[in-house]
This record gives structure tokens, sequence and C-alpha cells, in this order.
């Protein structure tokens, strides 16, 4: 019983902490990646004294379904310019975070969201990227 309460305390606590994104280390390795797997890129520029940038990592990608999501069918690569993290420059923008959605060779697809991005609204991106990425490769 007591074995019981432990294995359900754990579970509960790893709940609580939410899933966490596997970032790829860098932008080199997240265009070998995607290009290996045949898979678009999600690249952030972020900041780490940012608020719309903290509240982004504590809340949308914190989200289970923004995780999976993530994890399942795109390549996910953070830089954080604050720490000197390479940005292509060709990915510069002007605010932080810029969320910016690319083609498997790192290519910009679309122009960058920018701000905090609710869960809803980040998962209506993903898929509409998703869907888009998907038809572009039967053609």
């Amino acid at each position: 019983m007591f074995k019981n309460i432990i294995i359900s305390l754990v579970l509960v606590a790893s709940s609580l902490f939410g899933a966490e994104i596997s970032w790829e280390k860098d932008y080199e390795s997240g265009v070998k990646r995607a290009m290996a797997e045949n898979k678009p890129m999600f690249f952030i520029m972020s900041k780490t004294t940012c608020p719309p940038c903290i509240r982004l990592k504590n809340t949308t990608f914190k989200d289970e379904r923004v995780v999976k999501m993530l994890d399942k069918h795109f390549v996910s690569v953070i830089a954080y310019v604050d720490k000197g993290d390479h940005v292509p420059r060709v990915l510069h923008a002007p605010y932080t975070p810029s969320l910016w959605f690319l083609k498997s060779n790192g290519e910009p697809r679309y122009e960058p969201l920018v701000g905090g991005v609710d869960a809803e609204s980040f998962l209506k991106a993903l898929d509409i990227v998703k869907k888009d990425f998907d038809k572009s490769q039967t053609k």
C-alpha cells in the first residue's frame, strides 16, 4: 500500500511540473535533424529577462498538447540572444520572443509570430504549419 501511495505521488508531481519540449542544442544541429527526419523547424529567438518570453516559457511551452505536437511533428530550437546564442541573420527580429516556422533546411517559411502566444492560438498555428508542410511534401 505504501508503495502505491509513493507511485501515485510521483505521477501527480510529474504531471504538475508539466512536460518539457525537447529542444535541439542549437540552430545547426536543428537543421541537420530536421533534414534527416524531414520535419519543419520551430525556432524561437528569446531573452532570459523578457517578460513575454518568460510567460511563454511558463505557460504555452508547458502545455502538454503543445509539447506533444512540437516533439512529434517539429524540430524545436530556442536561442537566447542575451546569452550569445547563434541566431542566423535572416532570423533576427527587433522583438522577443520571435517565433519562426522554418523549412527543414532552416529557411523561413512565414514571417515570425512576435510576442507571447497562448496555447490555444499556438496550437492552431502549429496545425496550420504542419498541414502546409505535409501538403508541400506530396507535390
